[in-house]
């Protein structure tokens, strides 16, 4: 599957057609997520929000560099979630439409699968895959624009402690895959951390539809909650489904959470009072005018409400766009360079790259980290908490 969103549409036609007039080329940006199967979700909503950036930024005139002034050309490609797949795609990208800027590729898999290639051939690399392996200065062309579990899960799971002082065990059960296996020891660790236990660990292959089996252990091991690890909506939704037949009713805990109304649907009132860690309330008074908006046309595009996962493409544009100009190139490795020393305009307001003392490099983006719960099968934001480095940076 590739899509191709130009510089010339929809209402936009007449303004894009002027100003393209005034560019001197067109620079391609490519994204890679999984837009079938069950993290389609995602997928479709990552590709909404890069749409959105690079209207916004071809409409603001574009990006100049160099002298030059270049428009933005964004290409997307469904990775189905794995690394044949995102390997695939990464030779697509890189090597017929000669792309040199990834704004976003989901899953840790196939980040792994196209970064073996952009590093190799000097092309930037925007992620939002979870593990800590994809990071550090062996990588110096990648960059996460998310939240991982080394920023999420700590404050997150320290606040689900908070509001259930009750909670002593945990079960977890996670994909068996890249991701899921890089996730599964720091959250085992971070739960031990607040002396809950980890009565037991599961996982299973991705692309399993049935979880009666998994939920009926689950169920008999009676635990206090269950740490969904890092399992996708849909599959999140089913396994709920299942454990709320066997009559369990704990707490209900998902690190990369995301979707409230996808949840909802599989699992009808079983989602109700899940914790959600990659999700956002973007209808809330603490959502940006830019957010706000953004939600709400993905809303009417997608009938699907934006996230931390979705709307981080339209971050990685943004940090693009200020790091390019920056540079004054258009050179991968001078804008790599210059990204972990910029401020820029993001979604949630001023951001910036660091985490050095976590991966080596300064790769991970500063943004909050939003605790939500589901309410009414909405995401509603319970808590917010803003990274130590960032607040340094801005003052």
């Amino acid at each position: 599957m590739k899509k191709i969103i130009g510089i010339t549409s929809g209402a936009l036609l007449a303004l894009f057609s002027a100003q393209t007039a005034f560019a001197d080329e067109t620079l391609k940006v490519g994204v890679s997520a999984p837009m079938s199967g069950a993290a389609a979700a995602w997928g479709l909503g990552f590709e909404y929000a890069a749409e959105q950036a690079v209207e916004k930024v071809n409409s603001e005139g574009g990006i100049k560099a160099g002298g030059k002034t270049y428009m933005l050309e964004l290409h997307a490609y469904d990775n189905k979630y794995n690394a044949a797949e995102g390997a695939k795609t990464a030779q697509t990208m890189l090597n017929r439409e000669k792309i040199k800027f990834i704004v976003g590729s989901i899953g840790t898999a196939p980040v792994r699968a196209t970064q073996a290639l952009s590093e190799r051939q000097g092309v930037l690399l925007f992620n939002t895959g979870w593990g800590k392996s994809i990071k550090g200065p062996d990588y110096p062309l990648t960059f996460t624009q998310m939240n991982t579990p080394f920023e999420i899960l700590a404050p997150f799971f320290g606040y689900i402690k908070e509001q259930h002082p009750e909670l002593k065990t945990v079960a977890m059960i996670t994909p068996n895959d890249a991701t899921g296996q890089e996730v599964e020891p720091v959250a085992v660790k971070s739960w031990n951390d607040l002396g809950v236990e980890v009565v037991s660990t599961d996982r299973y292959e991705r692309g399993t539809t049935e979880f009666q089996s998994i939920a009926t252990k689950i169920a008999n091991s009676k635990p206090d909650g269950v740490d969904f690890g890092a399992a996708p909506p849909a599959d999140v939704g089913s396994i709920m489904k299942a454990l709320d037949v066997l009559g369990w009713n704990g707490v209900k805990i998902v690190a990369p959470g995301t979707s409230a109304g996808t949840l909802s649907k599989m699992a009808g009132g079983a989602a109700e009072g899940t914790y959600l860690g990659a999700s956002a309330d973007f209808q809330g008074d603490s959502a940006s005018e830019t957010q706000r908006k953004l939600n709400e046309g993905a809303i009417a595009k997608l009938g699907e409400s934006l996230n931390g996962i979705t709307i981080s493409s339209y971050d990685a544009v943004m940090a693009l766009k200020k790091a390019i100009e920056t540079a004054d190139s258009i050179d991968p490795k001078k804008v790599a360079e210059t990204l972990p020393t910029i401020i820029f305009e993001s979604s949630y307001g001023p951001a910036a790259f660091g985490g050095t003392n976590v991966y080596g490099s300064p790769q991970q983006i500063l943004i909050p980290v939003m605790i939500t719960q589901v309410k009414d099968g909405k995401a509603v934001e319970v808590g917010r908490v803003a990274p130590e480095e960032l607040k340094e940076r801005l003052k």
